[in-house]
């Protein structure tokens, strides 16, 4: 795990890799242990080649030095992520006649590209953002890992080409100027983040989850090699004789591998049935007891560390917990959007980061739950999605006319219900995955953003299949696609990377969720029971309680601190005269969202801690 940045400019350009020193800098946190850089040039000299890695050091601690090359030494890889396959790849490879140097799952990356070009990215079990300088072709290769784990940023400009694991690296390059992008920004009041590939700096954007870049002679060309599985229909096939038996042999084996390294690492434990399953086959793999590490708040009931703690116990786990504040929240969040290089979508960042904080005393990696929602069907929406189409066929008098507003007049511990009906509501697939879990529909933010709508439709079913799909795969294909690259799994790498902390994620093998995904429907999702397979798979190993409780996430007490001890900071941030956003917003439409939610009449924490965190980002970097 580990910082990777690089450039490709013209010869004719002074002083480019002279800024390699200062975009390592940036984001020396992702790699504390060692740093590495290569200069290289293109045969014909019209090009200069720059290469940087910052490294944490997890497997191979002796000789896993970056950049790496291949026997020759013309074949160079910085890499940020690990391979959980390499030592059967090292020994394919071997036979095949390559040569190692060292021990490390970053020369197995250097070989198979000499082996397998382009396609080795097919090989890989794993997380991985890498760039490869072939100098015997004078090209540069850059990979993501399937499901996007691992981030990696591009800026471009007439040729010259810049990367980096965090935006903030091409920040620190000179000539990449800091402008805000509109038109995500629009998206942002939408999904609460920026949607794949732009993100909230104008020309900075993402390489795509699944997809390689080849750079040549001034030209990138993309290509994407993996789609998630359920992004098409389901094929009809023989199952396994024990599907429940089979699915807990591949969870285990996909926690064994990610178990694989040189230091110290535990797990993080909420007390959920996804962290506590992880633990639960730690344990069996684990020659000594397991460090877990939990965190809760002081208000009561949005903590889980009681259930976190029955879990340790179970498994003899050495376990640590942590408590967080309001006063710690209000302190980290300009800090947390400087790591994020984007407004914190979560509140649940702060104690995620704070987490990695501690557990970082005395492990290096730890592994997660994240990702089992988005594989399995977890959430609410995942039951809810299947009558959109029934709810649509209502007349529109009795679906506008009583059902919406009877709905909207409840209280909020109805918001599940609440959020439900609103979106069933809306036809267009492109508006209503958004907004299940973001911010506001396009009506909704008509009635607040004063900025002017980019021209676009909602058509696209956003390549999860169209009508011919399931509705549960359709919306488990957006999730993959969008919600868990550009949000969850963003949120994972920076928070605990701020922390010099790796994270894996045995839920999100891409091995694993292929298997999921030629299973039935009701496999993940049955009446009212969400991820039943891993329930079922569960029951040998985790108390009844843990099964049966149901879906929490990971709340953080907002409501009531924007009542309370958060409401002048929120105030000063959107309303005051220092305020960076407030043109976005028609005034009365913000000055009423914030009244209704500071008397109590309705609760909107979700849509403004997201202006918030905007605020902040501003204040940050325009």
């Amino acid at each position: 795990m580990c910082g990777i940045a690089g450039l490709i400019f013209p010869s004719s350009d002074p002083g480019p890799l002279a800024a390699l020193e200062s975009m390592g800098r940036a984001i020396a946190h992702r790699g504390p242990d060692d740093t590495g850089v290569l200069q290289a040039a293109t045969a014909d000299g019209a090009w200069q080649v720059g290469l940087l890695h910052r490294r944490l050091s997890i497997i191979d601690l002796a000789t896993g030095h970056q950049p790496l090359g291949n026997e020759a030494g013309d074949v160079q890889i910085i890499f940020n992520g690990e391979i959980y396959n390499y030592q059967p790849l090292r020994e394919e490879l071997i036979a095949l006649g390559h040569l190692f140097r060292t021990a490390s799952d970053t020369e197995t990356i250097v070989h198979a590209y000499v082996q397998w070009g382009d396609d080795c990215v097919r090989h890989f079990r794993g997380m991985f953002a890498f760039a490869i300088w072939d100098a015997r072709h004078n090209r540069l290769f850059l990979a993501r890992d399937p499901f996007g784990k691992k981030p990696l940023f591009l800026w471009q400009h007439e040729g010259r080409l810049a990367f980096g694991s965090e935006i903030k690296a091409l920040l620190a390059l000179p000539g990449v100027s800091v402008q805000a992008n509109e038109a995500a920004i629009w998206d942002y009041f939408a999904y609460r983040y920026a949607p794949a590939p732009a993100t909230l700096f104008q020309g900075i954007r993402k390489l795509a989850p699944g997809s390689t870049a080849t750079w040549e002679n001034g030209v990138l060309r993309e290509q994407v090699y993996y789609t998630p599985p359920d992004s098409r229909p389901r094929v009809r096939k023989a199952l396994p004789a024990d599907p429940v038996a089979t699915f807990l042999e591949k969870l285990d084996e996909s926690v064994r591998i990610r178990m694989i390294a040189d230091v110290p690492f535990g797990a993080f434990l909420s007390g959920g049935i996804d962290s506590s399953a992880v633990v639960a086959l730690m344990s069996r793999h684990a020659g000594v007891p397991v460090k877990t590490f939990s965190v809760g708040f002081k208000e009561g009931g949005f903590s889980e560390l009681a259930y976190a703690a029955d879990i340790a116990r179970q498994f003899s786990t050495d376990h640590h917990e942590l408590e967080v504040s309001v006063d710690q929240v209000i302190a980290l969040l300009p800090d947390l959007v400087r790591f994020r290089d984007a407004p914190v979508a979560e509140p649940s960042d702060i104690p995620i980061y704070l987490l990695a904080k501690e557990s970082r005393k005395t492990v290096k990696m730890v592994l997660t739950g994240e990702g089992s929602d988005e594989i399995l069907g977890g959430y609410p929406k995942h039951v809810y999605e299947r009558y959109a189409g029934s709810y649509q066929q209502l007349p529109g008098v009795l679906r506008r006319g009583l059902i919406e507003p009877a709905i909207g007049a409840l209280p909020y511990r109805f918001r599940r219900a609440k959020t439900a009906i609103v979106n069933l509501g809306l036809a267009a697939f492109g508006e209503r995955m958004p907004r299940w879990f973001g911010m506001m529909s396009d009506q909704e933010r008509a009635r607040l953003v004063a900025l002017p709508a980019p021209r676009r439709t909602h058509d696209a079913d956003l390549g999860c299949g169209g009508g011919d799909n399931s509705a549960l795969r359709r919306i488990l294909c957006f999730d993959q696609k969008s919600w868990l690259p550009d949000n969850l799994l963003e949120r994972g790498d920076r928070m605990t990377m701020a922390a010099s902390l790796e994270a894996r994620m045995p839920f999100m093998d891409h091995e694993l969720a292929a298997y999921v995904s030629t299973l039935p429907d009701d496999y993940r999702v049955r009446g009212r029971t969400t991820k039943w397979i891993l329930r079922e798979a569960m029951k040998q190993l985790l108390p009844p309680a843990i099964l049966a409780r149901p879906k929490v996430g990971f709340r953080v007490p907002v409501n009531a601190w924007f009542r309370g001890p958060m409401k002048e900071y929120l105030y000063e941030h959107l309303t005051g005269a220092s305020s960076r956003t407030r043109h976005y917003y028609h005034a009365s439409a913000l000055q009423q969202v914030l009244a209704e939610h500071v008397k109590g009449r309705q609760n909107h924490e979700k849509l403004l801690w997201s202006l918030l965190t905007l605020e902040i980002w501003h204040r940050q970097y325009l």
